[in-house]
Formats: C-alpha cells, structure tokens, sequence
C-alpha cells in the first residue's frame, strides 16, 4: 500500500514539474500594434505581425471580428498556424469614433485580462483604420517598429507628442481629478504616420481636441521635458533645452486659484529683423501665455482635467466633494500663469 502511494506521488510530481502547459516561442505569433475598432456592436481587431522570411522580416496584417476583443483575437488565432500572444504588444491604435463613444469597456479588459501589458502606449488614428494600416504596411521599415519608435524617446519622440499607457487611462477612468491626453495619429504623405495633435479624453470618452503646439504646452504643464522644440516666432527661432514648474494653490470664497510659472531656458537658433533678446523673451512669452489660455478656456469648457489640477487641491477640497470637481470647482477655477523666458546662449549672435 505504501508503495502505490510513493508510486502515485511520483507520477503527480513528474506531471506538475517542468514548464509542461508552456507554448514554444517558435509556435507563437507576436504582434507589436494592435488596432480596435467597433462597428455594429461588434470588435474589428487589426494585428500587426513582424515576420521572418529567410534574412529578412516582413509585415503582416491581419484581422478579426468578435463580439468581444478576445473572442476576436481568438478567431486570428484559429486561424493561424501559431497560437496569438498578445503580451509583446507596443501600440494600441484606437478608432476616434469609438474613442469618442467610449473606452471605458476595453481599458478596464486590458487591465482585468491582462493579456495585454499595462504600460502599452495607447494612440488614437484619424482616419479608417483598413486605410490606415493598408498604407503603414506599405510604408513601415523592416523591423516593424516604426509605430513604436515613433512614441519612444531615445528614437522619433517629439515633446509636443503626449505620451499615454494603458493605466494611466484606466487611472483617470476612475478618477475625480484627473484625465489624460491621447495622441492623434494618421497616416502620413511622405512618413508612415502623421501627429495631428491629442484627445481630450475625459472619463474615458473623447470630448475635445487639442494641437500639436498645446500638447506641448500639457507635456512642460506635467513637467515632462519640452527640450528640442523649436519655437518660431516673428523675429527669431529658439530651441528649447529645459523647463521646469512652480504651482501655488489656494481658495477663494470656496472657488480654486491656482497660479503656476514655467520657466524656460532657450538657445537662439535664428534671427530676423535683427530683435534685441528683451524683444524675442517678450515675443515668446506672450505668446506661449496667449496658446496655454487658450488651450485652458477649451478644456475648462469641456470639463475635462487633462492638466491634473484637480490633483493640487486635494487637500483643500473635502473628499466628499472632490466627485465634484469637474462640473462643480473646475469651471469656476481661476489660473494665473506666467511664462519666463531665460535665454542660456546666443550663439554667434550680438544682442543687445
């Protein structure tokens, strides 16, 4: 009897060791970019797949429809010869008009399923997405990361590019004082893809939409690093090289204040009309005063916190009340910001 129990223990334990209900990498598909669309209650789901074909790799498209994100993956992977694996995804790609609808069911199936990073940048295309696919296939290099690189930011990140994850969505879904911004992409002329700006999305849905020029303005707001814009001006061209951020807080009679500095230090690229550097700090600063008060007054308008402030007053506003924040203390918050403008170097120029 004691034998046959010893016999059967081994036999449990050969059978629970070992990696035994693991799929071999060669018989895995991985894809980098994954598109979600939905048309008529159902999911179109666009996987991008690098593949190797002898010493080269090639792009491959493919699609489904399901009732639900998985159930469409589920039916690319029957069929195809390797089973999906989702987990090596990079960029998910968003239909704007189901943006506009409302993710709050696909974000909170990432992060519940997990079948898909948390930290997967997310973008929104502008276009149809069989479009825009068809044409990134077309133009995208041999690696297949084109999509990738173009948010990432030892390669073709831009600082007026907002840079957004899968959880930082779901975060802000959940959130009484904070939303985020998505990038808007399309497919591009001369490029693979083209940046149109971001997507004002608040709870989860996209209510607004901002530019190119006011993403940067968001990206130095969240003290994200604005260095290597150029700014252009009537009289001169400046790079940005650092940026930082003061905020100060308070209430007045139950209403926020919130006044900020940014501070930017710039090198002189370009010159016309000969300016003297008091009158390009004066030009600059009013200016980026002149697109952040406009960004402002949209996203106030729209109710949608994608700056976070809500975040500032968290403590000066009772937790019972911070649901409110959006339709009743933010319309009514005052911001005061100034811009100072540090020129760090003139180069060869001679300015007075």
């Amino acid at each position: 009897m004691r034998a046959l129990k010893l016999l059967i223990a081994a036999m449990l334990v050969m059978v629970l060791s070992g990696c035994w209900d693991n799929i071999d990498i060669n018989h895995r598909v991985l894809p980098v970019v994954m598109g979600v669309s939905k048309h008529d209650g159902n999911y179109l789901i666009y996987l991008q797949i690098p593949e190797q074909v002898q010493n080269s790799t090639q792009i491959k498209i493919v699609k489904g429809t399901g009732s639900t994100i998985n159930h469409a993956v589920d039916l690319i992977s029957a069929n195809l010869e390797d089973r999906v694996d989702l987990l090596h995804i990079k960029v998910i790609v968003l239909d704007k008009k189901y943006a506009e609808e409302g993710l709050e069911d696909t974000i909170s199936d990432f992060m519940r399923g997990r079948d898909v990073s948390p930290k997967t940048l997310v973008t929104i295309c502008d276009e149809d997405m069989d479009a825009f696919f068809s044409s990134v296939r077309k133009k995208m290099g041999p690696k297949g990361t084109t999509l990738y690189d173009f948010f990432e930011k030892n390669a073709g990140w831009n600082p007026q590019i907002a840079l957004t994850r899968v959880w930082e969505v779901y975060r802000s879904i959940h959130s009484y004082t904070r939303d985020v911004a998505i990038p808007i992409i399309r497919s591009g002329d001369t490029t693979v893809v083209q940046h149109v700006g971001s997507a004002v999305i608040k709870e989860g849905r996209m209510v607004s939409q901002i530019s190119s020029e006011e993403t940067l303005l968001f990206n130095a707001f969240q003290r994200e690093s604005t260095q290597g814009k150029i700014e252009v001006m009537n009289h001169a061209s400046v790079l940005v090289i650092g940026n930082s951020l003061a905020v100060h807080t308070r209430m007045d009679g139950g209403n926020p204040v919130l006044r900020s500095k940014l501070k930017l230090k710039v090198v002189i690229m370009e010159t016309k009309d000969h300016p003297t550097s008091d009158m390009i700090m004066k030009e600059l600063n009013e200016s980026l005063t002149h697109q952040f008060n406009q960004m402002f007054a949209k996203l106030q308008e729209s109710e949608a916190d994608i700056l976070g402030i809500g975040q500032y007053f968290r403590r000066q506003i009772p937790r019972s009340e911070l649901k409110e924040w959006r339709t009743t203390f933010y319309p009514k918050l005052k911001l005061e910001l100034q811009v100072q403008t540090i020129i760090e170097n003139t180069g060869f120029l001679e300015l007075k």
